[in-house]
């Protein structure tokens, strides 16, 4: 969820004062200052990530993981933080070490690593060398992250996950440029955050799926829920990827680069077939205005949000609470739990099994010792 700012979604921006970097934000990007935030801020409809990060890239170090994560709920979490180098740009690194950080950087993009990855983790190894420019890379050691981390990312409040995302770079780094592993064990990092997933009811499902007269709109969403996929792997969908004659989905180079198919009901399909004959998609199976062109993820948030509001429901719902709902429906109607992560493309059963402590077949089952009190 993110912040709301005159009842409009914003990004909020938020750093420590500098006049370099507001004289940036004022020059490249449509941010705006808000006084009762006290805070630079963008519509969160004119946002563009990969924009910014070429924008800011040369000043700060960009923590964008409250824009990542489904689970952040609340609005004063609703922000990109700027993270302001402790080193100024007259620390250059060594010819050497920019030399590593280009062959690590073309090594990640050979391993087909994702462009924000790539752009996360070469940000983050830039700023620790930077932060030790006096010494080669060779002399870098494990006490010198463990410093790092305590007087650095730390004494600075920075995010759970910035902090993950720097240390997990860095280790790949040496162990990549320098054939070194770092005891990442004997650094500070905090305990994991196990957060239950936020779940619809099936009345709910199906009001926030008819609410909409828009063919288009009520098939993506009604996709999303049927199959439990993620908003992406909706996006990235083609025509060809509908299989009618085995009522299957093939979803393909979704997170981890796998491929996977999930059944697809007759009923769907149908629905499908009306849209299809409707729209006559061209490349994508969802497109935009203009044909050819793939649907953004932006317009697709919207389209949830206004079928939310014309239903009623006041809950900060996602369009991941669609997949969500769709796994405990799965299992609260007897679905074994191996088959539930093949479906959600989970590598690991740990992950699916998250979705047992939000499933009221078995919760609601167990009696209260309050109903055998005699009063």
């Amino acid at each position: 969820m993110h912040a709301e700012h005159n009842q409009t979604q914003v990004v909020k921006i938020v750093y420590d004062f500098n006049e370099e970097i507001n004289e940036l934000l004022k020059k490249t990007t449509p941010a705006k200052w808000s006084n009762t935030m006290n805070c630079w801020y963008v519509l969160r409809d004119e946002f563009n990530l990969n924009q910014f990060f070429v924008s800011m890239n040369e000043l700060a170090w960009i923590d964008y993981s409250a824009l990542k994560s489904k689970k952040n709920e609340t609005k004063q979490n609703s922000a990109i933080h700027l993270v302001r180098e402790k080193i100024d740009k007259g620390m250059q690194l060594t010819e050497g070490t920019v030399a590593q950080m280009a062959s690590f950087k073309g090594w990640m993009q050979q391993k087909r690593y994702s462009e924000n990855t790539i752009k996360t983790y070469s940000e983050a190894i830039k700023t620790f060398l930077k932060y030790y420019h006096l010494k080669n890379t060779a002399d870098i050691t494990n006490d010198d992250l463990i410093e790092f981390n305590r007087n650095y990312i730390l004494r600075n409040g920075y995010s759970t996950s910035f902090q993950n995302q720097i240390i997990n770079a860095i280790k790949l780094f040496f162990i990549r440029t320098e054939n070194r592993c770092f005891k990442i064990e004997q650094i500070e990092r905090p305990r994991r955050e196990h957060k239950l997933p936020n779940v619809l009811s099936k009345e709910e499902i199906a009001a926030i799926l008819t609410a909409s007269a828009n063919l288009k709109h009520r098939t993506m969403l009604s996709l999303i829920y049927a199959c439990g996929l993620r908003r992406s792997e909706l996006l990235n969908l083609k025509p060809i990827d509908v299989d009618s004659k085995r009522n299957l989905l093939i979803i393909r180079q979704s997170k981890g680069k796998k491929d996977r198919i999930t059944p697809i009901s007759n009923r769907i399909i149908q629905l499908l077939r009306e849209y299809f004959k409707a729209y006559k998609p061209v490349i994508w199976l969802f497109e935009g205005q203009n044909k050819g062109e793939q649907y953004s993820a932006g317009s697709l948030q919207q389209v949830l949000k206004q079928s939310i509001k014309k239903v009623g429901i006041r809950k900060p719902v996602t369009l991941h609470w669609l997949r969500h709902s769709y796994a405990t429906h799965l299992l609260e109607s007897g679905t074994d739990l191996r088959y539930i992560q093949e479906l959600l493309g989970h590598n690991s059963s740990r992950t699916t099994e998250i979705y047992t402590h939000v499933s009221k077949k078995s919760i609601q089952q167990i009696k209260s010792p309050f109903d055998d009190l005699e009063m």
